[in-house]
């Protein structure tokens, strides 16, 4: 019979082991680098598929990336982030750098969130990654807009949006299957 620990440090059981808060973020962050992982390894198939010709090690570090003027919306939240706090421009060609960085470290540590709630339920899903890849989603649509770096969403074309929401799809269920598999667990996946 399995019993809940009345330790305060204890959120929840998963098969007989505790985890704590702590385990759960660190879950959380290493679930979210591999659903990073398997977002960027969709989008550099669709670049290729669209005829990219650089090499995947060229994409994913945006190589010949050299102003901030083609900066994808990654890098332009991160140099607003530098800058804002160190109050120092950063150069043009710190560009490929600071979007490569911004994307990982949103990937990872927007991912700690879930480790949280995730590790606080009796029973977590992976199914639970939809819900979690909607929500990244969406916020990328109210926070970039609002912070000029994207349009409203209503002026995206719907394939637009559907292509962006899958590959948070993918981020959401691979992270939510990451972090199952880093607690131990061998409950129901569905």
């Amino acid at each position: 019979m399995k019993t809940m620990s009345t330790s305060p440090n204890t959120q929840t059981e998963t098969d007989g082991r505790c985890v704590t808060p702590l385990g759960a973020v660190a879950r959380g962050l290493l679930a979210g680098a591999v659903g990073t992982a398997a977002m960027d390894t969709l989008l550099f198939t669709r670049y290729k598929r669209g005829g990219g010709e650089e090499a995947f090690s060229s994409w994913e570090f945006s190589e010949g990336l050299s102003s901030w003027d083609d900066a994808p919306a990654p890098a332009q939240v991160g140099r607003r982030i530098v800058e804002g706090l160190f109050a120092r421009k950063l150069p043009p060609e710190r560009a490929a750098l600071v979007n490569n960085v911004t994307h990982w470290m949103f990937g990872v540590f927007g991912a700690a969130p879930y480790g949280i709630l995730a590790g606080s339920l009796r029973s977590p899903r992976i199914g639970y990654g939809l819900p979690f890849g909607v929500g990244v989603w969406a916020g990328g649509y109210v926070i970039l807009p609002a912070a000029k770096l994207y349009q409203p969403i209503w002026k995206y074309d719907g394939k637009t949006l559907a292509k962006d929401l899958s590959a948070h799809l993918l981020y959401g269920l691979t992270t939510a299957a990451a972090f199952q598999l880093l607690s131990g667990s061998r409950r129901e996946t569905s």
